[in-house]
């Protein structure tokens, strides 16, 4: 009866192990229905953006679950910034509600996704560009990223933590369809990868520009600018605040690979207990000489 006993003991430790850490593991994670942030409009999140940048400069900041809208005109450049933590799995999709009066030709929206970096992010799988028909009502693009990484090689285009940028705009166009009234709307729903996507190394930094004032500063190659600089108190503080994750940077140290790991120490060492009661028990033969 030793054995069944030390058996149903392991199984019961490692039950018990998994039950107490999964509180820890929730807590840290925080998912919600939408598999991100809290519901927009929730005690001390700021508003979904109800208005779009028209360059990196002036992305508009959203929270991984809100639903950002945007009135804009066919052919305008829009932007949003999300922000993104390592060890997460998002999926950013737009639905592009297109202008009831007649179109001449059908027209391709392209929805693309950059890191703090600007440097553009492949998409797993989702439909990132989609041409919509002349007569369509709406079109509905999506792109899931590969898993941001809390730390990779500098020669590598892995997304790591920071602010991520969609940009949503129409790439083959007719002229005579140029500046119809369109109305988009962009989420981006976020989920932990995991431990099995968990590193050991760590940024010290994430790569979010502006929040020590560098969006203050003009930069070449942005569309939208006029040249002016903005000014730091408007811009600066509001970037610095407004997009990071819930819980702050680098808030995902907790995986299930910690319970995993000492869920088998425990699994490891009950079992060597039951082997030792097995091969030294009491059913060692005896080593009396026969005869005495």
């Amino acid at each position: 009866m030793r054995i069944p006993r030390t058996v149903t003991a392991a199984l019961l430790a490692a039950a018990a192990l998994l039950t107490a850490a999964a509180p820890a593991l929730a807590d840290d994670s925080a998912p919600t229905a939408s598999g991100g942030s809290p519901s927009p409009g929730s005690d001390g999140e700021a508003p979904a953006p109800t208005e779009a940048g028209t360059s990196f400069r002036t992305a508009a900041l959203m929270l991984p679950g809100q639903r950002a809208t945007a009135d804009a005109s066919t052919g305008d450049y829009l932007y949003w910034a999300v922000p993104l933590d390592g060890g997460q799995d998002a999926t950013v999709r737009a639905k592009v509600k297109l202008p009831d009066s007649a179109r001449h030709a059908a027209a391709t929206w392209r929805l693309d996704v950059y890191d703090g970096l600007r440097r553009r992010q492949a998409c797993r799988y989702g439909m990132q560009a989609r041409t919509a028909t002349a007569d369509a009502a709406s079109v509905e693009l999506a792109c899931t990223l590969r898993t941001v990484r809390a730390w990779a090689e500098p020669w590598s285009d892995d997304p790591l933590p920071g602010r991520y940028y969609l940009r949503l705009t129409t790439t083959e166009l007719s002229q005579e369809d140029l500046g119809l009234p369109v109305r988009a709307e962009v989420t981006a729903d976020v989920k932990d990868a995991g431990g099995a996507h968990a590193v050991d190394g760590a940024l010290a930094a994430p790569l979010v520009p502006g929040a020590t004032g560098s969006d203050t500063q003009d930069r070449p190659g942005d569309e939208g600018t006029d040249g002016a600089s903005a000014s730091p108190s408007a811009s600066a503080a509001p970037a610095a605040t407004a997009a990071e994750p819930d819980g702050g940077w680098a808030s995902g140290w907790w995986s299930d690979r910690w319970i995993w790991t000492a869920a088998g120490g425990v699994a490891a060492a009950l079992t060597g207990i039951a082997g030792y009661r097995l091969t030294a028990g009491r059913g060692r033969p005896s080593r009396v000489p026969p005869g005495v």
